[in-house]
């Protein structure tokens, strides 16, 4: 994936639907990003929105939404637990409903981060 700064629209609609859960925002990669528990959980990538999904869900929604693909914001550097979202899933707010809350559930499961002390 090539790096592309996300748009405007993209960032506002994220931070909408975002507006009732409890979470913190970051800039990750040059983009906005969104954490709970110091864990990040979704973001804006150029064209895409990322979203961090439990392992056992990913490849069922890989298959359902194949125009989904893993997060690989530079080539060869997959993130794991991550999937790029792009507009045709994204912009479907009964979709994109159910991913969130699958993936806030996931994350919420997941302990707390450290903060990395400084050196």
């Amino acid at each position: 994936m090539k790096w592309k700064k996300p748009s405007e629209k993209i960032s506002l609609l994220l931070k909408e639907r975002l507006k009732n859960v409890e979470c913190q925002s970051r800039i990750m990669f040059g983009c906005p990003s969104y954490f709970i528990n110091g864990n990040m959980f979704i973001g804006a990538y150029g064209d895409d929105i990322f979203i961090r999904l439990a392992p056992t869900d990913i490849d069922e929604k890989l298959k359902k939404f194949p125009h989904a693909k893993r997060f690989e914001p530079r080539p060869g550097r997959v993130m794991k637990e991550y999937v790029a979202l792009p507009k045709s899933v994204y912009t479907k707010k009964d979709i994109f409903s159910e991913l969130l809350r699958k993936s806030i559930s996931y994350t919420r499961s997941l302990p707390r981060k450290k903060k990395r002390s400084k050196r």
